[in-house]
């Protein structure tokens, strides 16, 4: 099988494209503005998913059985809500399988716990532009997965790993915030996640996220203990108490989905036991 990885550059499309060789299959991948250093085996196509006319190039010639999109446009609407569409689009003319990868981020957090049933309500553009972008891939490919997530770790290489490492040695400002909760998911799990669902007769909505929900900084002391560093010097502080918008406490049910997999959606205190 043929699968095209769209970001395939980013922290996920890396274990993405990773487990997809290893699976055996034949695997492209893009990238936005840096073509990846290690090109080896994987095809790699430059695309901006605001042009359509080198999306449906890169299609002709990947001709994909599966799309997984792990892009990241951050708050550009352009490039987070309308994007998604495009390629959704051309998933169905090509009649590829297509795993959509979304965000807890479409969630205002009013009522803390969210199923795969729950209505977005987002609070912030990232957010808006997510949700708008479930709907529309949905309402084009109705075949389509989209998946939720949250916070992704994995074995040091995430961002969030690399700020407790910064917190810890002291060269980053700012604080880990202790009423800001989600649920963290580890990279490799989340990937065969991800790729189970597009093995299987799965269409829309599902939710992958661990099993723990854990405050920023109570995830940060998880990582710095499992790296050995000195937890007490994480600093801490209230989201509630800064000017940064968001919702504050999201927690993703994944069991209806969990139900479905063979994977299991470890729960950050059982994936931050073992050191890296």
């Amino acid at each position: 099988m043929t699968v095209l990885i769209i970001g395939g550059s980013g922290f996920l499309g890396a274990e993405l494209i990773r487990q997809a060789r290893a699976a055996g299959h034949t695997t492209a991948a893009t990238y936005n503005a840096t073509k990846p250093g290690d090109v080896s085996q994987v095809a790699w196509y430059p695309l901006d998913l605001r042009d359509a006319g080198r999306l449906h190039a890169v299609m002709t010639e990947v001709r994909p059985r599966l799309i997984v999109n792990a892009s990241s446009g951050a708050a550009d609407w352009a490039v987070t809500a309308e994007g998604p569409v495009r390629l959704a689009m051309a998933a169905a003319k090509y009649r590829s399988r297509l795993v959509h990868v979304s965000s807890d981020a479409v969630f205002s957090g009013a009522r803390v716990h969210y199923d795969e049933t729950c209505l977005p309500d987002p609070v912030t553009p990232y957010g808006a532009a997510k949700a708008a972008a479930e709907t529309a891939v949905l309402a084009v490919h109705p075949e389509a997965v989209v998946a939720r997530t949250s916070l992704i770790i994995g074995d040091g290489r995430s961002v969030h790993e690399r700020a407790v490492h910064e917190f810890a040695a002291g060269t980053r400002d700012g604080v880990l915030f202790t009423d800001d909760i989600r649920c963290p998911v580890h990279v490799a799990d989340l990937a065969a996640a991800l790729l189970e669902l597009a093995s299987c007769e799965a269409s829309g909505m599902h939710h992958l996220a661990g099993s723990d929900a854990l405050s920023r900084h109570e995830l940060g002391s998880l990582i710095a203990r499992r790296d050995g560093l000195d937890a007490f010097r994480l600093p801490e502080g209230l989201r509630a108490h800064s000017t940064l918008p968001g919702a504050l406490d999201v927690r993703l049910d994944s069991r209806a989905t969990q139900r479905k997999l063979s994977t299991t959606l470890r729960g950050a205190r059982q994936f931050c036991m073992a050191p890296m």
